[in-house]
């Protein structure tokens, strides 16, 4: 059997372990920029979605009063 001679010290998990943040978090910087324009297009299209569905429900309850002179 192979004798291991090296430890693994705290300075050495840390180094390692700041590598693998710094690298997770240029990612998910990276994501989040791709997704803002999909996140504000979305936002506009259910705005626009709730408009019209509310502009159509308005018309087919809106009461019709109709005025005569005498």
């Amino acid at each position: 059997m192979a004798e291991q001679t090296d430890k693994i010290s705290r300075e050495d998990l840390e180094a390692k372990f700041r590598d693998v943040k710094g690298g997770v978090d240029q990612r998910a910087f990276a994501a989040k920029e791709l997704a803002k324009p999909f996140a504000i297009g979305a936002g506009v299209l259910v705005l626009l979605l709730v408009y019209f569905i509310g502009k159509r429900v308005g018309k087919t309850k809106s009461t019709i009063v109709e005025i005569r002179r005498i």
